[in-house]
């Protein structure tokens, strides 16, 4: 009986109410969850340890976008039963630096771009696709499609909380959200590894403004 409920439930996700935070002026819940890894499943075999992918993260109550890093995400669960999936997720929040991740996030607001940096960079992410394996090397890693792209602009202009300041700047908070926002359009199978992505997108970009170094999105 245990087995057909955990083979059955392909997605899912905890709120934890006593642990919320405000970054930014928005409020943010500690939530955990995570899908059974279908896309990686040969359905046809005969099934020895299911696969999950789990994360440990925030949810924005403003717009429920996921907030996500690096270190909150394992891609790669293998397990034959729910005491060792349960096991896999303990591992991972103790693991889990959610000083540092808050402390990230509170930075975004720090740094912002103005109407033709931003104007630039969106141009950047567009060609980014469209570069060669070699010319994407030593750039920030970039997962979001076309479509994902043109909303983040949509967003620019037209989001209720993360919109573009009267002078036509944008802060990386408002940016990052309007990216996790497009993220909402990925199919369940990538929608995690492209939210992980958004966060270091994002942070690399304030990483470059805070030790004005060279970025490639930037410049």
């Amino acid at each position: 009986e245990e087995k057909t409920i955990y083979y059955q439930r392909c997605a899912f996700m905890i709120e934890v109410p006593a642990f919320k935070e405000n970054v930014n002026n928005n409020s943010l819940s500690l939530s955990i969850g995570g899908v059974r890894a279908l896309n990686q499943e040969n359905l046809y075999s005969k099934r020895s340890l299911e696969k999950f992918k789990v994360f440990i993260g925030f949810k924005n109550s403003v717009c429920t976008n996921l907030c996500i890093s690096t270190d909150g995400l394992n891609t790669d669960i293998r397990v034959s039963s729910i005491a060792e999936l349960k096991d896999k997720i303990y591992e991972l929040i103790s693991l889990f630096d959610k000083k540092r991740f808050l402390g990230n996030m509170e930075r975004m607001s720090k740094f912002q771009l103005d109407e033709l940096q931003f104007a630039h960079t969106i141009g950047k992410m567009r060609m980014y696709n469209h570069l060669t394996k070699k010319e994407k090397g030593g750039k920030l890693p970039l997962l979001m499609n076309d479509n994902q792209i043109g909303s983040v602009v949509k967003n620019y202009y037209q989001d209720d909380n993360f919109n573009r300041n009267i002078d036509g700047s944008i802060n990386l908070w408002n940016f990052y959200n309007n990216l996790t926002e497009a993220n909402k359009s990925s199919y369940i199978d990538s929608n995690l590894e492209r939210n992980v992505n958004a966060w270091e997108f994002v942070t690399g970009l304030a990483d470059s403004m805070q030790n004005q170094t060279e970025n490639w999105f930037l410049n």
